[in-house]
């Protein structure tokens, strides 16, 4: 039987000074490792953007220490550059990480050669599994297939994390990774995670996964019994759910601000992200009694 690897991209709780609540951060962990899930530390979900360097380090010991090896983790390490991502990448590889996402360099924008070079140095001075991390509606830099193809060939490199938010992106990767067995591709758009697994993906990563954690790992066990047509009903309850909520606003504000609602132990994000009102906090309600969450 397939096992497919379905991780969360968990969010990172603050307390009402911004401070970040390691003990919400456990619950989190606790809730999702109880749903089956693995999880990615630092993502976009996880406000990676606000934390300082120390901050994240630690966030990925707490998560560590909290998962004590039943669930894998990841962690994201991507910088603006290279330098400070190695610096990172070998911070948190000393605390026994099973694998490092690296999302693109953001606010420089970089040709192919240069994103060559970037994984390349990364993944020669880390000794962890490489994971490249694509979302260009974020980071203004996108990985094209090519690069990724000619990036696979590095043995470090094990996979990529495709958030680039359509089925052709995926599937040019998909096409990569079926070519070969020493490359991975984990789906990001919530939407997509039945079709990434049915077309070859190893898992997905999601954001939508802080809400709904039991929903998102029955779209991976159904998928590994064989059971598509469970699967399909999963993942059609699961983009609805992404249809309603995330078209509310940005979708990792959303995430925080339903999950919030469900448990205010995981605060608010770090300003300048979402500033809620009350209207919209009405909104989230009303789709999580809708899908009976709350």
């Amino acid at each position: 039987m397939k096992t497919s690897l379905p991780f969360v991209a968990i969010v990172t709780c603050f307390d009402e000074n911004e401070a970040i609540d390691y003990g919400a951060v456990r619950k989190q962990v606790r809730r999702q490792v109880n749903a089956g899930n693995n999880l990615l530390v630092c993502g976009t979900n996880g406000d990676f953007t606000s934390l300082t360097h120390p901050e994240k380090v630690r966030v990925c010991a707490e998560v560590l220490e909290e998962v004590d090896g039943k669930v894998k983790v990841f962690a994201n390490i991507g910088t603006p550059s290279t330098y400070e991502t190695v610096l990172l990448g070998k911070e948190i590889v000393g605390l026994g990480i099973d694998g490092l996402a690296v999302i693109t360099p953001y606010f420089i924008g970089c040709t192919q050669d240069g994103l060559y070079a970037h994984y390349m140095k990364v993944a020669d001075s880390l000794e962890a599994p490489v994971y490249l991390y694509d979302i260009p509606a974020r980071t203004q830099n996108h990985i094209e297939p090519e690069t990724a193809r000619r990036l696979a060939d590095h043995p470090n490199i094990l996979g990529i994390k495709d958030s680039g938010g359509g089925q052709a992106s995926l599937d040019a990767y998909l096409e990569i990774a079926n070519s070969r067995d020493d490359f991975d591709v984990f789906s990001g758009p919530d939407s997509l995670i039945f079709y990434a697994l049915s077309k070859g993906a190893k898992g997905c990563i999601s954001g939508l996964g802080n809400v709904m954690p039991e929903t998102l790992n029955a779209i991976a066990t159904a998928f590994d019994k064989g059971d598509m047509a469970e699967a399909e009903k999963q993942q059609d309850l699961f983009t609805q759910l992404r249809v309603d909520l995330y078209g509310l606003g940005y979708p990792p504000a959303m995430v925080k601000r339903a999950l919030y609602l469900m448990d205010n132990s995981v605060g608010a994000s770090r300003q300048p992200a979402l500033i809620p009102t009350e209207e919209l906090d009405r909104k989230i309600s009303g789709i999580l009694e809708k899908f009976a969450i709350v």
